[in-house]
């Protein structure tokens, strides 16, 4: 719950005050306007009714100028009932009959949301971190028709994603992130679209699942992977020994052929210094390999550069 409590409290504080008092240059100019005249009144008349007048009409006139930014609508209310939205730009309400209720902000806003230890459809406990892109496109709405709007949409978002986990098992959960953010998306637009609030995209940022299920999860991953090597392994062996029958069945019928591979077998054995090759003597009979390993003995002795001779 504080990892909740503390987006909701960051969603918040993105958004502006509510009636936060805002200074502006044409607020100032109207203040110190009839504050001058006064002064310069009272220095005339020697009469301190000038400033006292013109300090309150400053006061007064302030109270009138506004100005909201570019992405801003401000909802003004005339004697408490709805009367429209003004901005972006300079504009002007009537001092202490109409009032700025709500600035309502018109840019793309990100709210981080949570559902923890949340059960799936397969009683799995899982952690699941999702972000929410969202945006206002009826400040009137989003004013008039809930209290904290933006409070309001977190809640949404974190009620449907725990509905969503409820609803779909982990493996799903953890394999199909784009349909469930799909869902979840249509399902938080349905709720929030009264408020005039439409949400663009989520994205489900983690999932996590307690510690012994990964260490479960991993060894059953590990032993898929052997069973898969293990197949691979006997597969290959099949065609190996499938290959092995086709060539014996090709060197049966043709002596040459037979004794062609045996001497490119001694060549490739012997080729380099210093190695040992054993031949069966079952070999050396029915493929006729005794003159060829007597040449190749010679061709050993001669290349590691022994001055004995054969016997």
């Amino acid at each position: 719950m504080p990892n909740i409590q503390q987006s909701l409290i960051e969603a918040r504080s993105n958004l502006p005050a509510p009636s936060a008092p805002r200074l502006n240059f044409v607020a100032a100019v109207a203040f110190l306007a009839p504050v001058l005249l006064g002064a310069f009144a009272t220095l005339t008349t020697l009469n301190p009714a000038g400033a006292i007048i013109g300090v309150l009409l400053g006061l007064f006139l302030a109270q009138s100028p506004k100005i909201a930014r570019q992405w801003e609508r401000a909802v003004v209310l005339r004697l408490g009932k709805f009367v429209g939205l003004r901005g972006p730009g300079l504009f002007w309400i009537i001092p202490f009959v109409d009032s700025i209720s709500t600035w309502i902000d018109q840019r793309v806003i990100t709210t981080a949301f949570a559902a923890e230890e949340t059960l799936t459809m397969d009683t799995v406990p899982v952690n699941v971190d999702a972000v929410l892109f969202w945006v206002v496109y009826d400040p009137e709405k989003a004013a008039l028709e809930v209290q904290n709007y933006s409070q309001a949409v977190s809640w949404a978002a974190q009620t449907a994603l725990r509905d969503i986990i409820g609803r779909t098992s982990l493996s799903d959960l953890l394999r199909g992130r784009e349909r469930i953010e799909d869902e979840l998306q249509k399902l938080i637009d349905e709720r929030s679209n009264p408020w005039g609030v439409t949400v663009q995209s989520v994205e489900m940022r983690d999932v996590i699942i307690p510690a012994a299920l990964q260490d479960a999860m991993s060894r059953e991953a590990q032993a898929a992977r052997e069973k898969a090597a293990r197949v691979i392994l006997a597969e290959a062996e099949v065609e190996i020994a499938a290959r092995f029958a086709h060539a014996a069945e090709s060197y049966r019928d043709n002596p040459t052929a037979l004794h062609l591979r045996a001497m490119n077998m001694l060549y490739e054995g012997l080729k380099e210094k210093g190695a040992l090759m054993l031949v069966p003597s079952s070999a050396v009979e029915s493929m006729g390999m005794g003159g060829l390993i007597g040449a190749a003995a010679l061709r050993q002795q001669s290349l590691t550069g022994s001055k004995e001779t054969p016997e």
